[in-house]
């Protein structure tokens, strides 16, 4: 990236796109995201799969983010993702929207949340609907205490969210190693995990104890370098191993 990044009025050109591509691991991605939420004037950054109604929690569904890791423990622990107006838009829609925290009213944003974005300077932003070749779902955001962008900056903003989000997916999928393919029975468990049934009651379907179900369960994940049972499900989703 050139040293007079900042005196240029976009950050499309063709060497930027195509570098993209060239990102060979999360962490280099998340490196592109940081010059690129620098150049727009943002704060924080996420990519993320759009999360099932059924989803609680932002942390299993979030690919990579610079969020405090404090915002993101709060927002689950009070569940936000229910009420979140974000979530419920992103769901219905493919458009790209902005988002104003200050903007809502009491009848939208409850004094407490509004406190919770307030306090870690995530007022405004814009949100960036995308998928992979797959498929797949997710959303690109951009936000800061002052993150307002131009027609022009978001149109270049989904440009960048939808090379990203398909060089995460390429990523991912070079990351599974021939020796992670799952078993049947772990096949088995997150299809019915995927259907909402608990360890206890895929144990009884499949005539196992509910701890070789966690067994199961907990192998899967670690094979597909997820952290719990919901992600595991979703990147499993993704890979095309369960439907």
């Amino acid at each position: 990236m050139s040293n007079t990044l900042k005196t240029r009025d976009s950050f499309i050109l063709d060497g930027d796109i195509g570098e993209i591509a060239k990102l060979g691991t999360q962490f280099d991605v998340i490196r592109f995201m940081k010059r690129v939420t620098d150049f727009y004037g943002a704060r924080s950054f996420m990519v993320l799969n759009l999360p099932p109604t059924t989803s609680r929690e932002l942390s299993a569904n979030t690919i990579i983010t610079n969020w405090p890791a404090e915002f993101m423990s709060l927002f689950d622990k009070e569940g936000l993702m229910q009420t979140s107006l974000v979530f419920s838009r992103l769901r219905r829609s493919t458009t790209p929207f902005a988002f104003d925290i200050d903007a809502l009213s009491a009848e939208h944003v409850l004094p407490q949340v509004r406190e919770i974005f307030l306090r870690f300077e995530i007022v405004r932003g814009a949100y960036f609907p995308v998928h992979d070749i797959s498929g797949a779902r997710g959303a690109v955001s951009w936000a800061g205490p002052s993150a307002m962008f131009t027609h022009q900056q978001m149109m270049e903003l989904m440009y960048i969210s939808v090379h990203v989000f398909q060089r995460l997916a390429e990523i991912r999928n070079l990351e599974v190693r021939p020796t992670d393919v799952l078993s049947e029975r772990e096949i088995d468990c997150l299809n019915w995990t995927s259907a909402g049934k608990t360890s206890a009651e895929i144990a009884e379907i499949l005539g196992l104890s509910e701890h070789t179900v966690n067994h199961y369960l907990n192998r899967a994940a670690r094979k597909l370098d997820s952290v719990n049972r919901t992600q595991a499900v979703a990147k499993a989703l993704r890979m095309g191993f369960i439907k």
